[in-house]
């Protein structure tokens, strides 16, 4: 596998408040992946000496938007190195569905594109000075969801991962009793996108393979029902939840706690 990351810096926000304190810093990173010049989104919180564990970000089907990087600084608040990944391309960001759509078909179609893309913003975070290489995890939104699952399966050496209202994406059988990767699931009960019918059939492909997994599952909740805006979307799958996202906030913050 062949990766080409080139960081350059762009943009330094120092979040100090007028009381000395400081927040949450943040930057642009400008890196290659396969001839695509991508752009991703990294915080941390300087308060915070010398390495700490690294966290990917993995942002919805829309691209990486306000919404990823806000997820990226409350995970930094949490003491970790977050670093929120570009799928797609430098200002490839939409509001559309359709266009969500294509963008996100042409990674997924192609299972080796969107496991080495997602590589390489992993390698991203594990060069940056602030983290932990030993002490690395992966959370996703949907589209990313399915995303980091895919580098749970791909031979990452990611402690665990976290999908929130992502696919169900069960492990290939070549790769049964080889990951070491802890995984979370965080599943919306009322999500119409990913059929009831077919949760018994992914339950026991994990059950099979050997994986410490488990999935947590919100009643009433759809599609993307971490994202305040969801409903602004206009598409009936999909709607915010508060409680579940209140709730699968904290088992994430248990589940990452775990790990390191």
């Amino acid at each position: 596998m062949k990766m080409k990351v080139m960081i350059v810096l762009l943009v330094i926000l120092t979040g100090a408040s007028s009381a000395g304190f400081c927040e949450i810093l943040t930057r642009t990173v400008s890196y290659e992946h396969d001839g695509q010049s991508l752009e991703g989104f990294m915080a941390w919180d300087d308060e915070v000496e010398g390495r700490r564990p690294g966290v990917l970000v993995v942002h919805e089907w829309w691209g990486l938007n306000d919404y990823a990087k806000k997820r990226a600084k409350k995970i930094a608040a949490l003491g970790y190195n977050a670093f929120a990944l570009d799928m797609y391309g430098r200002g490839m960001v939409t509001h559309h569905p359709d266009k969500a759509s294509e963008w996100s078909k042409r990674v997924t179609g192609n299972i080796e594109l969107w496991q080495n893309r997602a590589m390489t913003g992993l390698e991203v975070l594990k060069q940056d000075a602030r983290t932990d290489p030993g002490r690395l995890a992966a959370v996703g939104y949907c589209f990313g969801g399915s995303t980091v699952q895919q580098l749970a399966y791909a031979g990452s050496d990611l402690l665990g991962i976290v999908s929130l209202h992502g696919s169900l994406i069960s492990p290939p059988e070549s790769v049964f009793d080889h990951v070491e990767t802890k995984i979370l699931i965080c599943h919306g009960a009322a999500d119409p996108l990913i059929k009831r019918e077919t949760i018994p059939g992914y339950v026991a492909a994990m059950e099979q393979s050997g994986i410490d997994w488990q999935i947590i599952m919100y009643g009433d909740a759809k599609h993307a029902f971490t994202n305040p805006e969801a409903d602004k979307a206009g598409m009936d799958a999909v709607s915010y939840n508060e409680s579940a996202d209140r709730r699968s906030w904290q088992h994430m913050k248990v589940f990452l706690n775990e790990l390191f």
